[in-house]
């Protein structure tokens, strides 16, 4: 009996009965927490909320902010079903990522920005391209990043719900879409962070007990988690070797190179895990957020690499894969197996609450490239006023979630992997040349920023619309086409150096020398606030002409 089939009986209904008031409290909460003095100002709490929280909580909320559903549900079936690749890849690789943010990005970032990227970039380059270019390459990161989230909770929501067929897949997309924009245009960072607190402690606390059960079934012996695992499989040893997930030839070992290139750094240049670094009084809690939020995903890690071999071991790669080919109904299955009807409506609210708080942070960052890089900083060039700004910003709440949610609607094939990983590429190849360059290199210009950033976007998408993710393959996007002439599926390996490449070769190429000045006041701006860790002082956009001391000046 198909797990959909076994859900319609009985625990949709309790799934339904226990999320439903579950999501109208956060909502609750969300609106409570929303009001009072400032609400409504950006400075005041709709772009980074009050900045009182503990590196504690914020690194929670970080962290509820990065781990996705993919974490949860699919990389513990790509771990039952792939071994050693699912675990290498889809586990280790956003480790490391943290790594690159904790010593490289998290301090500098928060001591130079101030809302969003093209902020930290404006601080000593000319302000109206770079916020442009900022703005657009974060609303493309977004969007790529919000529709295979909203693609697969219709996918995963509808059968836990005991439903089937593509309407109510759509139906579950719409849904979310509608919670989503509430949060984001009620609330702001301020509802973000509670539904965000609310999924990480849910996330945290469900994956603890899925691999508390496992281990208890096996005697508490992780090692024979793993042979039996192994067993199960049919590949015996060669399910602990590299090669299950991406191949053993050439062209797929370097495929997988790039997708790892891709996770690894893509998580430094994505728009609202740094606006979420920017949600804290200063530096040194940005850098202890960071170091809480690591510490959460590696924790979470281990348990989705626990999760993943029992459900290779207890419930066995031929019924995952009946399932469900990509294996992301693994974690489902094994819940039902090991705790019935409780168990897998505790770890059904997990998932949708995970769906739930990504896509409102993700939301929340395209609405503030949206006010504050395209229309205040690069249209009005820092003269409207405040409150139109935010007003501005939750209009585009509302359309970036009708879009994102009608474009999810239809797109309900995409192969989820290929358009997540396409999302880390671009944000590896545009935001973190352009924020490295900045923070570290004195010889960086406008026009290398805007070439990094505009050039690593139009690379990363022509290479990935003529790859096998787009056409050429039963698994692409478009299966009936076949335009792909570039070989590998993931394109962060070209894409990446291509965008430092651009960057380099802007900055040389530019007639107008860099300011060194101002380079030297940023790296003294770093250098201070991370040695006393005192609040910045904030730099001010009002309803006032830019002049000399405006943050929005040319330079």
């Amino acid at each position: 009996m198909s797990l959909a089939l076994e859900l319609t009986a009985a625990p949709s209904f309790h799934v339904f009965t226990v999320f439903a008031p579950f999501v109208c409290c956060a909502l609750f909460l969300a609106v409570l927490v929303t009001t009072g003095d400032g609400a409504d100002g950006a400075d005041g709490g709709f772009y980074l909320g009050d900045r009182r929280l503990s590196p504690a909580r914020a690194g929670l909320a970080l962290f509820g902010s990065y781990m996705s559903a993919a974490t949860l549900l699919g990389t513990p079936g790509l771990v039952a079903l792939t071994g050693y690749d699912g675990m290498m890849i889809f586990l280790l690789g956003p480790v490391v990522s943290w790594i690159v943010i904790q010593f490289l990005i998290a301090e500098p970032y928060h001591s130079t920005g101030r809302f969003t990227v093209g902020d930290c970039l404006a601080r000593r380059l000319n302000p109206r391209p770079v916020h442009a270019a900022a703005g657009l390459a974060t609303l493309v990161i977004c969007l790529l990043y919000l529709i295979p989230q909203l693609v697969g909770a219709g996918a995963l929501a509808a059968p836990v719900l005991g439903l089937t067929g593509v309407a109510a897949e759509r139906s579950m997309v719409a849904a979310l879409g509608f919670v989503m924009i509430l949060y984001v245009a009620i609330g702001g960072m301020r509802a973000t962070t509670v539904v965000q607190l609310l999924k990480a402690g849910l996330l945290v606390g469900g994956g603890l007990l899925l691999a508390y059960r496992v281990l208890s079934e096996a005697g508490w012996n992780p090692g024979e988690v793993l042979h039996r695992a192994a067993v199960n499989s049919g590949a015996g040893d060669r399910f602990l070797n590299p090669g299950a997930a991406v191949g053993s030839d050439a062209v797929s070992r370097v495929d997988g190179l790039s997708l790892q290139l891709a996770i690894v750094l893509g998580a430094a240049g994505l728009p609202h895990l740094l606006m979420r670094i920017s949600a804290v009084p200063t530096a040194r809690a940005a850098r202890a957020t960071v170091r809480w939020a690591a510490l959460l995903t590696l924790a979470f890690c281990l348990m989705a690499a626990l999760i993943g071999l029992g459900a290779g071991a207890l419930v066995g790669p031929a019924r995952i894969t009946r399932e469900s080919p990509s294996g992301n109904t693994a974690t489902f299955l094994l819940a039902d197996q090991l705790g019935g009807t409780v168990l897998l409506t505790v770890i059904s609210c997990v998932a949708f609450m995970t769906i739930l708080a990504v896509v409102s942070g993700t939301t929340l960052a395209a609405c503030a490239a949206v006010a504050h890089d395209l229309y205040q900083a690069a249209f009005r060039q820092g003269r409207a006023p405040e409150t139109r700004e935010v007003g501005l910003a939750r209009t585009a709440a509302v359309l970036i979630g009708v879009i994102a949610t009608a474009l999810s609607m239809y797109a309900q094939d995409i192969n989820v992997t290929t358009l997540v990983a396409l999302a880390f590429a671009v944000a590896a190849s545009t935001v973190l040349p352009a924020l490295l360059y900045t923070l570290y290199w004195s010889g960086f210009t406008s026009r290398g920023a805007c070439w990094t950033l505009y050039g690593g976007l139009v690379s990363s998408l022509t290479l990935w619309a003529l790859s096998p993710g787009l056409s050429g393959s039963s698994t692409s996007l478009l299966p009936a086409a076949d335009f792909a002439v570039f070989p590998l599926r993931y394109c962060g390996i070209v894409s990446i150096p291509l965008g430092f490449l651009l960057g380099w070769l802007g900055s040389f190429l530019d007639r107008r020398p860099p300011d060194v000045r101002k380079f030297a006041d940023l790296q003294h701006r770093v250098a201070v606030e991370g040695a006393i860790g005192s609040p910045r002082a904030e730099p001010v956009a009002r309803a006032t002409p830019a002049g000399p001391g405006s943050f929005f000046t040319a330079r």
